[in-house]
């Protein structure tokens, strides 16, 4: 059984030929948001409809980090180490302190209430930037439904906790993540729920200003769409895709894949050398080691 489908003939280095795809968990409802930590040797997911979030160690398997989680979904470290996180169920941005208080980041915009704040990413100034589509008011499954007051946008929330709407054109962003310098910000838009809404990777210019340009389609992943994006430290940007994880070049093209046998929402490097890819799927995590090295916050 081949793991990896090569396009360019260039994906070869990129992955170990013998280096498996392993599911290392099962049981869930819609397996999101992972986020490697290192210090701690573990790996943190949400499994959305279950309103958990879920420890993976290695060697010793799985344990309840925090349930009830808040429907939360999308994860992050901050340059502190401390995890952010993005909930549905209270529609806001957190995060959590080193000794385990909350501290709320974002729950609202201009007096309005935020959707359901869905991917996060923080910048080396500190900065946070997330996503706001509005899946997890939409229905009942992965929160509760509720009435959108605000439109789908990506949001920064500034050092000094000022939050600005910084993109403001899409039908629902969702994964985000910088090039490795920082100078290109990657959004993927899903489309509105119930919806035919075009669904691709769009990336923009990061200004030292913090000034956002651009924004063309940079790939379009097919069969699917891209939910959760990682870069590598080469700037290849890997996203998830309905038959695994793409593997896409600096200039937009497809490398190659890797086959999961159910539909990827999202993924993250880790490990010891953080050369291992975490996979969430529809109901499991897997992992697969390769030969390129991950943008992994501490």
């Amino acid at each position: 059984m081949s793991f990896f489908e090569t396009v360019d003939p260039a994906f070869a280095a990129y992955v170990i030929g013998n280096a498996p795809v392993k599911q290392i968990a099962t049981g869930f409802d819609w397996a999101e948001g992972p986020v490697w930590f290192g210090d701690a040797g573990c790996l943190l997911f949400s499994d959305i409809p279950n309103n958990r979030i879920l420890r993976w160690t290695p060697g010793h398997g799985l344990t309840t980090f925090r349930a009830p989680s808040n429907y939360a979904n999308g994860h992050t470290r901050d340059r502190q180490g401390r995890l952010v996180s993005c909930e549905h169920g209270t529609r806001r941005v957190t995060r959590t302190e080193l000794d385990g208080r909350i501290t709320v980041i974002a729950d609202s915009y201009k007096g309005k209430r935020l959707n359901s704040p869905n991917d996060v990413i923080v910048a080396t100034d500190g900065a946070i930037w997330f996503s706001d589509p509005h899946y997890g008011i939409m229905t009942d499954y992965e929160g509760f439904k509720a009435e959108q007051e605000l439109p789908c946008n990506v949001y920064r929330v500034a050092p000094s906790g000022e939050i600005a709407a910084v993109l403001t054109d899409f039908a629902c962003p969702n994964g985000l993540a910088f090039s490795p310098d920082e100078r290109r910000l990657y959004v993927a838009d899903t489309g509105r729920m119930f919806s035919t809404d075009p669904q691709h990777i769009r990336v923009f210019d990061l200004g030292a200003d913090g000034r956002l340009t651009g924004g063309a389609v940079f790939h379009t992943i097919a069969p699917g769409c891209a939910d959760g994006i990682r870069v590598d430290t080469e700037g290849n940007l890997w996203s998830s895709a309905a038959d695994g994880v793409h593997c896409l070049a600096p200039d937009g093209h497809l490398m190659g894949k890797i086959l999961v046998p159910e539909v990827v929402s999202n993924l993250c490097f880790g490990g010891r050398a953080k050369q291992q890819l975490f996979i969430t799927a529809t109901t499991g995590v897997y992992s697969v080691i390769l030969n390129r090295k991950g943008e992994q916050q501490p």
